[in-house]
């Protein structure tokens, strides 16, 4: 059994070198509209060549404010599903006008069975209307988006259904692969993180880690709100401030200037979701010279 799983799992990571890493998908079938890029890396994992993944937030754009254009909105009435990551703040906004544009057209929420965090409520951790929406960037999370996937695709192609749960398991062997190498990179890491824009809650929960950030509520850091975050930082000897190209990074600068902190750039919103975790994880190691190599991966 062992063996099988080894040659599903090499057969898979042959594909993947070859996936296109554009947004415009990499089969030649029907469409599946997804919302972002990370989970147009899992869709296109286990959807393989029986369709064609495209994204609606391109990499780089903002998901919380970005605006679908004219033609991707031509383009999505097209498409035989749409996959939805949950609550960014594109989805919130539009989702009920793409609902409208193709009535047809099925929805199917990616985030079910995941318990969404509120990074900032005080009486309910987990309240949905300000829960943080990137659930994919932690890898129990990732096997959850993968199984809702899988069936997905199970439903709207009955006939494919033991091609996509070869392809989901294969999958599973390397997000499972990812998660080992990035526990072993957890050993000997720093405790707690700076970042701008708070995107690593789920990655925070899972490795125990206290995420501090500079953004409140989608607003600017206050002066008296920046100098407490300066003695936190102290407090928590924090080495590593995040920031991510799509946000404003002044205010982080700042800080890793005044603290002499390194300024790392991140992008949680890579099509290449594991390398992405694992250059994350790396930052974070206290000792990168004896971690351990990379992990699998599933693009080149």
């Amino acid at each position: 059994m062992r063996k099988y799983k080894s040659l599903a799992l090499l057969l898979f990571m042959i594909w993947s070198l070859a996936a296109c890493t554009t947004n415009k998908g990499n089969g030649n079938g029907p469409t599946i509209t997804v919302s972002i890029e990370p989970l147009r890396y899992f869709t296109e994992a286990i959807a393989g060549e029986k369709y064609r993944v495209i994204s609606m937030v391109p990499e780089g754009s903002n998901p919380e404010t970005y605006d679908p254009t004219p033609q991707q909105m031509v383009q999505f009435a097209k498409s035989k599903a749409y996959f939805c990551i949950g609550r960014i703040g594109f989805e919130r906004a539009w989702i009920e006008k793409l609902k409208s544009n193709a009535p047809d057209m099925p929805f199917y929420d990616m985030s079910e069975g995941i318990m969404p965090i509120n990074e900032y409520a005080h009486k309910d951790q987990h309240e949905l209307a300000h829960a943080d929406p990137h659930i994919w960037n932690s890898p129990a999370n990732a096997r959850l988006i993968a199984a809702n996937i899988c069936r997905a695709l199970c439903k709207i192609d009955t006939t494919n259904t033991v091609y996509y749960e070869n392809r989901k398991d294969s999958l599973m062997e390397v997000i499972g692969g990812t998660e080992r190498k990035i526990t072993e990179k957890m050993e000997e890491a720093d405790s707690a993180f700076l970042i701008y824009h708070p995107s690593l809650t789920y990655f925070a929960r899972d490795y125990g880690l206290t995420q501090i950030c500079i953004e409140t509520e989608g607003k600017e850091p206050s002066p008296a709100y920046l100098q407490q975050l300066i003695r936190t930082c102290k407090e928590k000897q924090v080495r590593t401030v995040f920031i991510q190209k799509e946000f404003d990074r002044r205010n982080a600068e700042l800080i890793a200037k005044e603290l002499g902190l390194r300024l790392v750039e991140i992008n949680p919103l890579s099509y290449r979701w594991n390398e992405e975790m694992l250059r994350i994880a790396e930052t974070l190691n206290r000792n990168p010279s004896n971690a351990s190599e990379n992990g699998p991966t599933a693009t080149d």
